[in-house]
This record gives structure tokens, sequence and C-alpha cells, in this order.
């Protein structure tokens, strides 16, 4: 016995190749996936005809209505020859027919499938584009189901199956992670019927449809400036290629270094100025050298900016068990210890100390609390943090005994570590808590300086007690700048 998987095409019965035609007038039965199809009603004369949609009301979720489907099917197909006929092409957003394919193929059941016009084509044509320009197919239910869409806003975009308002909502709320709300894009309706219409919205407008059925797509033009990753790597080779720019031609990974240590601080500090367009600007600068690197790594077939962002994804899978996979956590310093756990397995094989891959170029403060962070695992620390408040009072006294230079340093030294055990202990980031007094410190002298130059003084010649009513008037009027902003 057999079966034969025909697509019914996007429209009516103008739509249905001669191949399918023959077939559907020849068949005893016809199993429809659906009767919510105009193609149903120019159905051959005389043959009987049964459909699957009483499984939709019946069962929790499409997964569980496609697995009977197929189910059924291949029973039927064991006992006589059948005919499955769906909307579009068969391979276009039909889930049963590849699931169907390969349950035959197991069972050495034989099938065939008659190709039928999907809905590419018509709204293709109600668009009149091209759709080898870089056109991306999705289905509008599977992209739903991301937070961050896996599309590229530099080409065009075509979802099929947005079949209700509900959906498009869902859509419109993920498409907006790359997009901007005021995106025009395009409904079309019923297209390849005499139903069909293009309805032209901007995106956050989709769900106000009231047209919109299971016969209605949607079309997101590609945004009129450049904005993918693979955008930015193409630039940067171009840059590096013989038609590009002699200084990026020139560069070496050792030789951005200290541009690489300069855009990272300037990160930091429109984070600390919370300044989100230079932090955007920045993070540019930022993706710029480490594309470059990928790009240099590339061209001597070290690695591909592909194995960059592959190693990132599974790492961090492999890092958060509790979201993929059935690990569970009570609260985030479970998610850090367990984080710290599973690194130290991975580099089990080659780490010879627990502090071996903690870089010597990060700046001390955040060095330090790294290294404590890394030590406290095999419990090497204080019980409590009042063992580290008397621990600094003992290094408080030490650097006041210490006779030379040379012990000073050191006395520091171990003072200041003390203080970053504090911070750990108290959930402080000692890097982000010093820049933030630095910070504070370099407002306020300048608003001591601004004081002084408007009373006419001196600072140079002023007593400290002067000075101190000065910084206390400062501190007053920024304090009081930040309370009305």
């Amino acid at each position: 016995m057999s079966i034969t998987v025909v697509g019914l095409g996007p429209g009516d019965g103008r739509f249905l190749t001669r191949q399918v035609w023959q077939t559907l007038t020849m068949a005893k039965t016809i199993y429809l996936r659906t009767q919510r199809h105009p193609a149903v009603a120019d159905l051959p004369e005389g043959v009987a005809v049964h459909s699957f949609d009483y499984l939709y009301e019946t069962v929790d979720s499409f997964s569980q209505v496609y697995e009977q489907i197929v189910t059924q099917l291949l029973q039927l197909g064991r006992e006589e020859e059948i005919v499955y006929a769906v909307p579009g092409h068969p391979f276009m957003g039909e889930a049963t027919v590849t699931a169907l394919v390969a349950a035959a193929e197991k069972e050495q059941l034989s099938l065939t499938v008659l190709a039928g016009l999907s809905f590419v084509e018509p709204v293709l044509s109600a668009l009149r584009l091209d759709g080898l320009d870089g056109l991306q197919l999705f289905d509008a239910i599977e992209l739903a189901s991301f937070h961050y869409p896996p599309v590229n806003p530099d080409v065009p975009l075509l979802l099929g199956q947005v079949y209700n308002r509900l959906l498009a909502s869902e859509v419109k709320l993920v498409l907006t992670a790359i997009y901007p709300d005021e995106q025009p894009v395009h409904l079309i309706h019923a297209a390849g019927t005499i139903e069909q219409q293009v309805e032209s919205v901007s995106l956050y407008e989709i769900d106000h449809s009231q047209q919109i059925d299971h016969l209605t797509s949607l079309y997101v033009p590609p945004l009129p400036y450049k904005a993918s990753l693979a955008n930015l790597a193409e630039t940067v080779a171009v840059l590096r290629s013989p038609e590009g720019c002699p200084w990026d031609q020139e560069q070496t990974p050792q030789s951005l270094r200290s541009g690489f240590l300069e855009e990272a601080s300037e990160v930091l500090a429109a984070l600390d100025a919370d300044d989100s367009e230079n932090l955007r600007e920045e993070l540019g600068d930022m993706f710029y050298h480490l594309v470059m690197q990928a790009q240099m790594a590339a061209e001597i077939g070290e690695f591909k900016l592909s194995d960059v962002i592959a190693g990132v994804e599974a790492k961090l899978k492999h890092r958060h068990p509790h979201v993929w996979g059935d690990w569970e956590v009570e609260d985030s310093a479970e998610v850090v210890r367990n984080w710290e756990m599973i690194k130290q397995q991975e580099k089990a094989r080659t780490a010879a100390s627990l502090l071996d891959d903690i870089p010597l170029t990060l700046p001390a403060l955040a060095r330090s609390q790294k290294i404590q962070q890394r030590v406290r695992q095999v419990g090497f620390d204080w019980p409590d943090i009042e063992g580290v408040f008397a621990k600094l009072d003992e290094e408080i006294g030490e650097l006041r005994a210490a006779n030379s230079p040379a012990e000073r340093t050191a006395e520091l030294g171990d003072m200041l570590f003390v203080i970053v055990n504090i911070a750990s202990w108290l959930g402080i980031d000692a890097e982000s808590a010093m820049r933030e007094a630095n910070g504070r410190f370099d407002g306020r002298f300048r608003q001591v300086e601004e004081l002084a130059q408007a009373r006419q003084l001196n600072l140079g010649e002023m007593d400290i007690d002067a000075l101190e009513k000065l910084w206390q008037e400062a501190k007053r009027i920024l304090a009081k700048s930040d309370a009305v902003a």
C-alpha cells in the first residue's frame, strides 16, 4: 500500500498543478489536514473527503494534532492507497508532511510527494519582489517562541501562517527586539485569491488589523541602514582586504591591545555616567575590536567569528543547566556557585591552580576580588565578616608601624587586599566602587574650584579648615543638584 501527499497551492483550484489534479480525480478518498482552504471547494466531484480538523478541538497543542494525524495516516496507508492533501506546498510549513516522510521511510512504506505552489509565489507577485534578493522565510508560530529572533534586519523577511491577531501580537513583540516600532511592514491577506489584499502598516499596528486570518502573511522590508553582525563582519573584512584601509591592513592582534583596553575603559565610563547614548557608541567600538580580532584570526586559519559565537553560545548553555537542563536553584548565589563549579570542571584538564586563568591584565582591585572569590571555593576565607574587620584593624596597625618604603608598600597592599575582601562580603564590586569614588571626588573638587574662582580665592593659599568648608559646601550643592535631577 502507499501514501501520496499533494499540495493544494495557496488559493483556489486555479493554482492546482495538472499532476495534482490528475491524482485527486483518480483518488477514492482524499484526507485533508484542514478544510479551511480555498481549493477545497474546487476538489473533483464524487471523491470522498475527510479532514482532520476535529483533532484541533480535542488536543492541547499543534504538535499533538500533527502526531495524531501522522499516526492515522500511517495506519490508513498500510491498508490502502491514500491521498493526503495539504495547503500550499507540502514542504512549506507543513510539519505533518516532514514527520510523515520520516515515519514512512522508517516503516519502508511507499510515499510520494507531489509539489504544489506555496504561499510564497503569490506573495512575491503581490509585493512585486524578487525572492532571491536575500529573502528570509519563517513560520510565524515558530518565530513567536523566540525572545530575540534569529533574523537578519539587512535583508527582507517573510513570515507565513500569521493566522490570528493574538499570534500577530506575539510576533510583533519578538520583532521589536530588532526593528523599531514604526518599521513599515505589509500584511498580505489571501494571497493568490480574488480576495487578495496588501495592508501597509507600522510594525506596532499589525495586531490591530481586523482582516488577519489563516491566509495572512507578514512582510518586513530591510532596515534603511545596516544593522547586522554579518554586515559588520563584512565591513571589517573589506577594511582588511587589499582594497581596504592601509591602517587596518597593518594592524595585528598585538597592536590593537591598547586600543581594546581604551575602548573597554570608555564603556565603563559610559556605564558609570549612566549615559545610554554614549554607551551605545562605545559598545559599537568594542564590537569593532572584537570582530577585528576574529577577522585577523580567520585570515591565518586560527578560528572564525562563527567559532567564537558558537563557543560562547555553547558555554552559556552548559553553564546554565537550570535554564537549559534539569538543575534547580534557589537564588542567584547558587547560580554563581554552580557557574564556578562547572567552569572548574571544564578547565580541570589544563589548570594546575585555582588561580591559573585569572588575567594578569585585570585592574588590581578587580583581580584581587577575583582571586579571593576563587579561593573562597575551597573555604580559604574568614567564617564571617567580623574576622575581616579585625584583620583590617591589624593591617592598619602594621602599616602604621612600617619603617621603610618597601614595608609600607607591602602593608598598604595587604590592607587594600583586606578591604577588597570586605567588598566581597558586602556584595560590592570593588573596582566599580573605586571608580565611583573617583568620580564623586572629581565632581566635588571641580565644584570646589568653581566656588573658589567665583569668590576670587586661591586654593593654594587657603588653610585646611577653609578648604574643608568649601568641600562641604560643594557636597551640599551637588547633593541638591542630584536630588532635583
